[in-house]
């Protein structure tokens, strides 16, 4: 079984890998267009680690846990799919174009919107949900962000 902690520690290491992510890709491009894209998407996705990291301690202040905090994993698997989620096992200089950066980066924004979705109907606090809803609200717009980029760059738009 998986734990509403253990499911907490996973978003915090998708977070993690994303600012990693966007940080060695800001390194590696040097399109002007994209490069404030990927310091503020890094920026957020930092954010959204310390946000959970804060829930993080505020589920282990109350003890939480048992019950309808737990997923076996089984369960997990199920509701999550085959999703990759990670961005750790990516190799930068393997991606040969722009676009294909901005292609693994929305599959990963995507991929996380599914996570935290399925985290949601084990979060029972309304404040909490809320902020969470927030988050993923940012994870949409990473994904629109992600895709004006593509389009001015690689459509010409």
């Amino acid at each position: 079984m998986f734990s509403i902690r253990e499911i907490i520690d996973m978003a915090i290491q998708l977070e993690k890998n994303a600012e990693t992510f966007y940080r060695e890709a800001l390194a590696r491009v040097s399109t002007p267009i994209l490069e404030p894209v990927l310091v503020c998407l890094a920026d957020e996705e930092r954010d959204h680690a310390q946000w959970f990291e804060r829930l993080q301690r505020v589920l282990q202040e109350a003890k939480a846990g048992g019950g309808k905090g737990e997923i076996s994993g089984a369960a997990l698997r199920s509701l999550v799919g085959d999703q990759k989620f990670s961005l750790d096992e990516v190799d930068l200089s393997k991606i040969d174009s722009v676009q294909e950066l901005i292609e693994l980066a929305v599959e990963h924004e995507k991929d996380t919107i599914i996570f935290y979705q399925m985290l949601q109907s084990f979060i029972d606090d309304h404040e909490t949900t809320k902020e969470l809803e927030e988050v993923i609200a940012q994870e949409e717009q990473h994904i629109k962000l992600l895709k004006e980029c593509e389009d001015k760059m690689v459509r010409g738009k």
